[in-house]
């Protein structure tokens, strides 16, 4: 190896080239980041106003993080707390301290001593029947922060749809803000009635008022015409608050009616309404066209529960939304339901539409969006493009550009499996993008020969014997008619590549252009439906079949008309090989994506392979290295990937595997560097915070058993 030496004052002028480059990068990488964690803070509850996950702090590192010791515990067993599946807000830090919601239902506003854990304050919304009413009081995901004159300001959105602002020292509703609400402990100032706003030039509520009906604040909106909550906690960007909204999950309603979640600005200094954008299009708006049968005069839902993200430079907030309402049969809505399934990036000041993508046409399968567009810089064959990369429940990554919404890399439309379900409808096609690739190839195409089960080769050609009985596809596999007459095969298979994102967000390091997420690999039989006889049915999801059709149920959801077909009970399950399951088995991986390449990188398995099928017989002894049961959760440092094994979600199975443990990866190959104990095991998210020039990390933990609320456990070093 040739040694190149300088002169000493050669040597000098290369030092301080080289500082000076290292300077640039710094810089470089530094202004890739959207504000937010800055000086140590967490100003949002997904980092930064990108929704990347990250923070540039470097005090721990992969030389001391096994050296973390728990600083502090924060229970939420004394404010109505759930069990561990609804603690989804991640808290924010600013300005010295935290701030997040108690995990309940009651959706209790907390501030948090970042040093010791001691509650500082606390707020509750006085009660009300839309607040009982609502069927996502326990689902809030956090708070948004701003400031007033110097003054920091805590804004939440409530179960009941009103919108607070809060004094960030006191706890107290905001002064001279806000109008009266006629209730009993509401008070005068500090909060905002979403629902005139909302409700104001909403068709079925004008002739609801026309034909005698009142506004009652208690109540909200009658059952017949629909119902609106929140979710996601709003968004301050440039002096405007988005305000966002959820419904009834559409797996579980069963009526075609329901109130559009129209998206609306507030004014953050006096919280005066400033603009809306209508999610299902109006006459004479864009996207009308795309809701034929005149469904756009009464459908609802389109919801953005999962959250924003925001350019303020640019003067851009990006949204997600959910389907229309209904979503397993959509023939009473034919047509692409614009703006449904869709990512919205929205003009901050006026709520116009600046750019829009539908992920998914007219969405039955509940592939709604589960995290907002996450904002950063990439490099492109040697160009510099601002984007917003789009994670999905599919497996499914897309990004573009975010100041036009061009995609980065060609999207394709391609032909999809259609609905034989009398009057049903399904898009002909369905969007796949040419890059990046997707976190699970199997989506593109399901179960081909590369992914079945080859442990022996007795193992597999007794799986395909099975998949013979089976049509396959891979997303957008509809369910078929009950009873339906094909003699070729038995059902329809589908497969998905990553599952409920909800629970384990990605994350992506705004320095390298890497996303990271975790996935797993699901394939099943797609169900049948039956017609539901105008007979509405409690939950589609657990309907059971009688005489073809769907049981009755006398507790109705909102709306007025039944829809025409519901899914129903006793489909086939997907046989297995001796308990085998004929796809190669993916349960709990954490993969790389280089967004600047499309190319997907490393993959690794998060937690152990199950004991039943490492010791199965057909292995002989090999382990397929599939991960765990259960989720992972992740963030990103400036110098570390920490990750930990969350719960398997759901009431009916709660499962960890082995010791809880936050880990410490290398960025680079997704090897475990180093490992921490935890008190319980994750859930949901983590952040990071500077305080007093200790860098901190909070994790959301819960209990393995049943019904235990969830918890912050904030680790440090010592």
């Amino acid at each position: 190896m040739t040694t190149l030496r300088f002169p000493p004052r050669a040597a000098s002028i290369v030092l301080f080239l080289v500082a000076l480059a290292a300077t640039a990068l710094a810089s470089t990488a530094s202004a890739q980041r959207l504000p937010g964690t800055e000086n140590g803070e967490w100003r949002y509850p997904n980092g930064d106003a990108g929704a990347t996950r990250s923070s540039p702090l470097t005090q721990i590192d992969a030389s001391n993080f096994a050296d973390l010791q728990v600083a502090w515990t924060w229970r939420s067993d004394n404010f109505n707390s759930t069990p561990y599946y609804f603690f989804r807000s991640t808290p924010i830090y600013v300005d010295g301290k935290l701030y997040s919601l108690a995990g309940g239902t009651r959706r209790q506003v907390v501030s948090i001593d970042p040093a010791t854990g001691e509650t500082l304050w606390t707020f509750r919304e006085p009660e009300t029947i839309r607040f009982l009413r609502s069927p996502r009081q326990a689902y809030g995901k956090g708070v948004a922060y701003g400031e007033l004159n110097g003054r920091g300001v805590i804004y939440f959105t409530s179960p009941g749809f009103f919108l607070w602002a809060l004094d960030a020292e006191t706890g107290r509703p905001l002064e001279d803000w806000g109008e009266p609400v006629p209730l009993e402990g509401f008070g005068q100032t500090g909060v905002v009635d979403l629902l005139p706003d909302l409700l104001a030039d909403w068709g079925p509520w004008r002739e609801y008022v026309a034909a005698g009906g009142t506004y009652d604040p208690n109540y909200g909106i009658p059952r017949e015409l629909g119902m609106i909550t929140s979710s996601a906690p709003p968004i301050v960007v440039n002096g405007v608050i988005v305000v966002l909204n959820s419904h009834q999950p559409g797996y579980g309603q069963t009526r075609i009616e329901n109130v559009p979640g129209d998206i609306m600005g507030f004014d953050a200094a006096t919280g005066e309404f400033l603009w809306k954008f209508h999610v299902i299009p109006r006459p004479g708006e864009f996207g009308h066209d795309t809701w034929e049968n005149d469904a756009w005069a009464w459908s609802g839902n389109v919801g953005q529960w999962a959250g924003a993200s925001a350019d303020p430079e640019l003067g851009i907030v990006y949204l997600v939304t959910n389907a229309s309402t209904i979503q397993s049969y959509v023939g009473h809505r034919p047509g692409h339901n614009l703006f449904g399934g869709s990512v919205l990036a929205l003009d901050v000041r006026t709520g116009e539409r600046r750019w829009h993508f539908q992920i998914h046409h007219s969405d039955q399968w509940n592939y709604d969006l589960p995290y907002p567009p996450m904002l950063l810089d990439l490099n492109v064959d040697g160009r510099r493009i601002p984007a917003a990369v789009q994670n999905t429940k599919q497996g499914l990554v897309f990004a573009f550009d975010r100041r036009t919404g061009e995609p980065i890399w060609p999207i394709v439309e391609r032909p999809v499996i259609q609905t034989e379900v009398p009057g049903n409808y399904t898009s002909p096609t369905q969007p796949y993008p040419s890059l990046p690739e997707p976190l699970d190839p199997i989506i593109l195409d399901g179960i081909t020969d590369e992914f079945v089960i080859d442990y022996t080769p007795e193992v597999r050609e007794r799986a395909l014997e099975i998949l013979r009985e089976f049509r396959l596809g891979g997303l957008y596999v509809p369910p078929l008619p009950y009873d339906h007459m094909h003699t070729e095969f038995i059902n329809q298979v589908g497969c998905q590549g990553a599952g409920n994102v909800v629970s384990h967000p990605p994350t992506v390091d705004p320095e390298t252009g890497i996303l990271y997420a975790s996935h797993r690999r699901t394939c099943s039989a797609t169900g049948y439906m039956g017609p539901t006889n105008g007979v509405d049915v409690d939950d589609p999801t657990y309907a059971t079949v009688d005489q073809g059709g769907a049981t009755p149920n006398e507790t109705p959801t909102t709306g007025r008309t039944v829809v025409a077909w519901a899914p129903v009970a006793g489909a086939p399950r997907l046989p297995t090989v001796d308990g085998l399951t004929v796809w190669k088995p993916i349960n709990n991986h954490l993969s790389s994506v280089d967004l600047n390449t499309g190319r997907r990188g490393w993959s690794q398995p998060v937690g152990e392979t199950p004991d039943e099928l490492r010791n199965h017989p057909a292995l002989g002894g090999r382990d397929p290295r599939t991960g765990g049961s259960g989720f992972s959760i992740q963030m990103v440092t400036g110098s570390l990937l920490m990750q930990a094994q969350a719960f398997s979600e759901g009431t009916q199975q709660i499962r960890h595997d082995g010791t809880p443990t936050l880990e410490a990866r290398d960025k680079r190959t997704g090897e475990i560097v180093a490992s921490v104990e935890l008190p319980a095991p994750a859930q949901y998210g983590m952040m990071t915070y500077m305080h007093q020039g200790k860098q901190y990390i909070v994790v959301q933990v819960g209990s393995i058993h049943a019904n235990h609320p969830g918890a912050l456990v904030a680790l440090t070093l010592p």
